[in-house]
């Protein structure tokens, strides 16, 4: 089940980031740069600045009562564009079909919305990009992003376009 996440979901949000991003980047990032990383963008701050953006929403998915992940996306991002900013699991959750089922609801949302183009960034020592791709996503650029602290993300930009 997809549930809409408010300013009460926080500490839920916060724990699912760090549990999952220990089995996502575990092997490609250093324990130093996930710490930082979890600190900069699962911050009360900043999920607070989040819930106050109209165009920012998160979703928690459970099962059985339990929150497996969450999905946080922008709507009008850029012109026409929502940001797929964070789409993460439970270790325990993956293979479940849930991921799919989270991408088609976005895909859902995004109609809506009137944006035709959903972007999202992928680490490019992530095989979550094989994912995204089976879902329609395509590399359209890559970039390297300067996040702090000696640190940087060096990803690809990926797309899918919205077909009405």
């Amino acid at each position: 089940m997809i549930i809409k996440a408010t300013e009460k979901d926080i500490s839920t949000i916060q724990d699912l980031a760090k549990k999952s991003w220990q089995s996502a980047y575990g092997n490609i990032l250093e324990q130093e740069q996930i710490a930082y990383m979890l600190d900069l963008m699962y911050s009360d701050d900043t999920l607070k600045t989040h819930f106050k953006n109209p165009n920012y929403h998160y979703y928690l998915i459970n099962e059985d009562e339990v929150f497996l992940g969450f999905i946080g996306f922008e709507f009008h991002n850029e012109p026409e564009t929502t940001k797929l900013h964070r789409i993460y699991f439970l270790k325990e959750a993956q293979g479940k079909g849930l991921g799919k089922k989270a991408l088609e609801f976005l895909k859902n949302e995004v109609g809506k919305s009137g944006d035709r183009r959903i972007t999202l960034t992928v680490n490019k020592n992530n095989i979550a990009q094989n994912f995204y791709e089976s879902q329609g996503f395509k590399v359209y650029d890559e970039a390297v992003f300067d996040i702090g602290n000696g640190y940087v993300m060096d990803d690809y930009l990926m797309e899918y376009i919205i077909s009405y």
